[in-house]
């Protein structure tokens, strides 16, 4: 899906899909998992198995059964930090230039991050 509209911080955003997290507050404080998605109109993220809620749906005309579904729901992207592919704890992001292209790092350990 192409992004049309630039948000605030959207340049800013150094977590990508598939980098793994840490929440920081909430419910889920303290839950490990890797991102699925990134909301860039609402500076959220949606971490996979965290931060579930219930949510009680009617039957629909079309036939869709009702009932209580589990739903992910997103968590602000100040709210959770990368972990450290080697020491499994949270770390920050940095950018380091090599061979004429720009990569991310892990500051705690400085590993290269895909």
């Amino acid at each position: 899906m192409a992004q049309t509209t630039k948000t605030k911080y959207q340049e800013k955003f150094r977590l990508k899909k598939g980098d793994e997290v840490v929440i920081l507050t909430g419910k889920s404080k303290g839950g490990v998992g890797k991102i699925d998605r990134v909301d860039f109109k609402k500076n959220a993220v949606f971490v996979a198995g965290q931060n579930i809620f219930k949510k009680h749906s009617r039957p629909g005309a079309d036939g869709t059964e009702g009932g209580i579904i589990d739903k992910a729901m997103p968590v602000h992207i100040s709210n959770v930090a990368l972990v450290d592919p080697k020491s499994k704890k949270r770390t920050g992001i940095a950018y380091q230039g090599q061979k004429s292209e720009k990569v991310r790092v892990a500051k705690a350990s400085k590993t290269v991050l895909s």
